[in-house]
């Protein structure tokens, strides 16, 4: 078992690839167990056999049931020996066993010998794993000793019976509430780590009390908490109270003490306190400076961990207050060259955010001898710290544009290069200037790229830009040789740009008809696929002629219809005489499955089934709707809403509704599930009360006939509103019923049932529910060929909120459309956003919408609202949603 002497100037490798306990095997290791029942036990050969037999537990080997329980009886012959080490292997091989309820028992007199023992080694060890091992009712006998433990003068002791309360809570949190009194005493203690062990352990027993945690965060805020870990501890629990209470500016709770708590002696606790103060909702610049001011001395401390818990600490300070970081900017200038590749890569983007116009070029030149040294995934970061400061001051985009094009030469992998690529199109998309250099750049990667994502995707961007340039023809040789030299997913995108260029550039056209014949004899399908249509499409036989209107929609226009629901309706078209309909497929993005939701655990049946295969939602509802003959007339459904509950969970009957939108009408549909076995439900209808619904009149009802327990089953209620008409309204719910009692011995319903009742939850209709989410996979493309004619813009305000992201979200939320190119997600402390957002208005209409967030003053958000749409009315229609919202 002795590991051999290494000499120092050995391989480092060799080193670390050996291991004392390289090929042993379970069998083997259980064969060496057998020692364990020798009369005279060798405590140093018992150690190294239950060392091994550690090492395969936690490597993942699993012993047998059998196999437990021989380890596990002859482990237990091992307390008779009097040798301190083995002792403490026996106790850590009992806790990793885990002995079965009827095991237990054998050790357990043994352990609460120990835990009486004078030897406080074994007194803490024995608690340790008799709290591990042991049941609830073995713990009520073992409590008292337990109690005693917490408030022993031993801090070892007193730790692990602390330790074990909150190991405990989890499995038998009243009996260790009952420790209250003990814990509180326990946290008085001298010994660091008793005081630490015991608040985390007062602060779980109350922490579901909000006023409890308050007044023990007050009343050790007043006292002496020596420990520094305790001290920490107190700081966390500090900050939750700070933010519970709500108050986001003024005097706050305790900040004095965070405050103060900057002064300590421990840097643990001084780095805890200013990390807290620079969390702290609504933080103030004179809140902040004294945080600022040790996180900036710990910058220039010899000690790594502090240099780099200050650096992210400053980094994400500077997100948010970027001005109360500049005096740190010189401390972080010095740390671009410090050894720990992680602290420098902090200490450039921090400075990248904070940094002013001046500034730019004398970290450009750092940045560039410093990039070679650092890992890929930290070269990410400082790229996309780059791009942000390029949308600060688009003015120095020359210096910064020519900085990513040359880090875009060098080596790196897929990740890497792709941020890079990203930043580029977002520089030549939001700064006009910088489109003709940037896509220069991007022309020059794609000459020696390697990934065939980057080369696809920069070609459809050139596609789109390149068209639009004052000398679109400097782009085609770039272009064209990609056809020549690349794989045939690279030519096939080549053919399509040539396309666009010919498309939208007529003076470019006939000398585009040539290269694309030149591709009509590529080697793959799609290549020459693309070049037969294109040219086909384009037409003019190559002369210099302007291109149809929708021959460019169809370059160059969004394919406003779900992929997933395309691809779905392509399954399912079986080939005939009649050609596949565009017009067929759903628009809906999300496919909500006809079946609602249940009681849990239970399979719907009947009407309320699931379609077979995967026919969309709307088809499947559509289906079902017109084979009532009441509502058969109605014409085609426009949208179905998800289901909204009308009850709450686990009462006697589950109840959702499913709202169907028509141009002349709303259905509302009403699942109803019976959980009740002893009764059956008959003549089940809901009474809808329309009275806060001016705009609708109710047409007809269609009662279900029999709801047994557990079958689900729909009755419907039909209003008319206006043609067209987005009308909203709130409409109180009433399920009216008779209820039958059902013998359980056979099942049988009596003859004679009751008239009942329930109320539900009130429903309303909102102008979302009129909105159909349909993505567009081209915005600005989109957006430029609806063009302004229909455009409504207006600002307003939407008050204080919690962050801009939640006002984001409440926004989507209330005009129910559809999210594009990822822009609903909010970065982290931004103080701005835009979100763009796409739909149908209910009549067919094409709707796109670009939202502008700001805040302005303390968490007042405002919004600037621009809709576009083919119909001036629906773009007003969408004003009012957001107006009356």
């Amino acid at each position: 078992m002795a590991q051999p002497l290494v000499k120092k100037d050995d391989d480092r490798d060799d080193e670390a690839d050996y291991s004392p306990f390289l090929g042993i095997e379970k069998g083997a290791v259980l064969q060496e167990a057998r020692v364990f029942n020798d009369p005279q036990l060798d405590a140093r050969r018992c150690s190294q056999v239950i060392t091994k037999l550690l090492y395969l537990l936690n490597q993942g080997e699993t012993f047998t049931k059998t196999e437990a329980t021989e380890v596990f009886f002859s482990v237990t012959k091992l307390f008779q020996s009097r040798d301190t080490g083995l002792r403490r292997m026996v106790y850590l091989m009992i806790k990793e066993l885990s002995p079965s309820a009827d095991e237990v028992i054998i050790v357990t007199s043994s352990l609460m010998k120990d835990m009486n023992s004078k030897t406080d080694m074994y007194r803490a060890n024995a608690i340790r794993v008799l709290c591990r091992i042991t049941d609830g009712t073995l713990l009520t006998q073992i409590e008292r000793y337990l109690k005693q433990a917490i408030v022993d003068k031993n801090p070892v002791v007193a730790s692990a019976a602390l330790v074990s309360g909150i190991h405990l809570l989890q499995t038998n949190p009243e009996i260790v509430r009952r420790w209250s009194n003990e814990v509180q005493e326990a946290v008085q203690s001298r010994a660091a780590l008793v005081q630490f062990h015991a608040l985390a352990l007062l602060h779980q027993i109350r922490q579901n009390d909000r006023l409890a945690v308050s007044k023990l965060v007050t009343s050790l805020t007043r006292g002496n908490v020596r420990s520094p870990l305790a001290q920490c501890l107190l700081i966390r629990y500090t900050s939750q109270v700070i933010r519970e209470s709500g108050t986001q500016t003024g005097d706050r709770p305790f900040y004095d003490f965070l405050e103060g708590c900057l002064r300590h002696k421990a840097e643990m606790v001084i780095f805890e306190a200013a990390r807290a103060i620079t969390e702290l909702s609504g933080v103030t610049s004179r809140e902040l400076t004294p945080a600022i001011t040790v996180l900036q001395l710990f910058l220039s401390s010899s000690k790594p961990v502090l240099r780099f818990a200050a650096v992210r600490t400053l980094n994400k300070v500077a997100m948010t207050h970027p001005m109360a970081v500049t005096n740190c900017n010189i401390d972080m200038e010095s740390l671009i060259s410090d050894q720990n590749r992680s602290i420098a890569t902090l200490a450039i983007t921090t400075l990248l955010k904070t940094g002013n116009e001046s500034s730019v070029d004398r970290l450009m030149k750092q940045i560039t001898n410093f990039m070679s040294d650092i890992a890929d995934e930290f070269k990410i970061v400082v790229v996309e710290a780059i791009r942000s400061l390029c949308l600060k001051f688009p003015l120095k985009y020359r210096a910064l544009m020519n900085f990513l094009s040359n880090i875009l030469r060098e080596e790196g992998g897929f990740e890497y290069k792709k941020a890079i690529v990203d930043s580029i199109v977002i520089l030549i998309r939001d700064i006009p200037d910088a489109k003709e250099s940037g896509l220069l750049h991007l022309c020059e990667f794609i000459e020696d790229c390697e990934f065939t994502y980057l080369s696809t995707q920069i070609l459809h961007f050139l596609g789109i830009e390149g068209p639009k340039t004052s000398d679109p023809s400097k782009y085609i040789r770039y272009i064209y040789n990609r056809v020549i030299l690349e794989n045939a997913t690279v030519r096939a995108s080549a053919v399509s740009t040539l396309a666009k260029f010919g498309a939208m550039v007529d003076s470019l056209k006939p000398r585009i008809f040539v290269l694309l014949r030149r591709c009509l004899f590529d080697s793959d399908d799609e290549v020459r696929d693309r070049a037969t249509l294109y040219l086909n499409t384009i037409g003019g036989d190559g002369s210099v002629v302007e291109t149809d209107k929708d021959v460019k929609d169809f370059l160059f226009g969004s394919l406003d219809i779900p992929l997933v629901n395309l691809e779905t309706c392509l399954k399912n078209y079986e080939p005939s005489e009649e050609p596949f309909n565009i017009d067929s497929v759903p628009r809906e993005v999300k496919s909500q499955p006809l079946a609602e939701k249940k009681a849990p655990g239970k399979k719907p049946t009947g009407l309320g089934a699931p379609p077979s295969g995967p026919t969309s939602a709307v088809d499947a509802y559509e289906k079902l709707l017109s084979s009532i003959p009441e509502y058969a007339s109605f014409g085609k459904l426009f949208k179905s809403s998800p289901p909204v509950e009308l009850t709450e969970a686990e009462t006697e009957y589950a109840v959702n509704v499913v709202k169907h939108i028509f141009d002349r009408h709303v259905v509302f549909q009403y699942n109803c599930t019976n959980t009740i076995p002893e009764q059956l439900l008959e003549n089940v209808t809901v009474i809808v009360d329309a009275s806060d619904a001016e705009n609708f009149s109710e047409l007809s009802t269609k009662p279900l006939r029999s709801l047994p327990y557990d079958s689900p089953g729909q009755t419907f209620v039909a209003f008319e509103k206006p043609d067209g008409v987005p009308a909203v309204g709130k409409f109180s719910n009433m399920l009216k019923f008779i209820v039958k009692e059902v013998d359980p011995t056979t099942g049988e319903a009596e003859e004679d049932g009751v008239e009942d009742e329930y109320q539900l939850e009130d429903l309303e209709v909102v102008a979302a529910d009129y909105v159909l989410k349909v993505g567009v996979s081209n915005f600005r493309n989109a957006w430029e060929s609806m063009g302004p004619e229909c455009e409504r813009v207006d600002e307003y305000g939407l008050g204080p909120r919690e962050s801009l992201a939640e006002a984001v979200s409440a926004v989507i939320n209330l005009l129910g459309l559809q999210p594009c190119e990822g822009t609903e997600v909010v970065p982290g402390n931004s103080r701005s956003h835009t979100c763009l957002l796409s739909g149908v208005f209910i009549g067919n209409v094409k709707v796109l919408v670009r939202l502008s967030f700001g805040i302005d003053g303390p968490k007042e958000v405002a919004m600037k609202l621009a809709v576009r749409s083919d119909d001036e009315s629906v773009s007003e229609a969408i004003h009012e949603i957001v107006a009356s919202g």
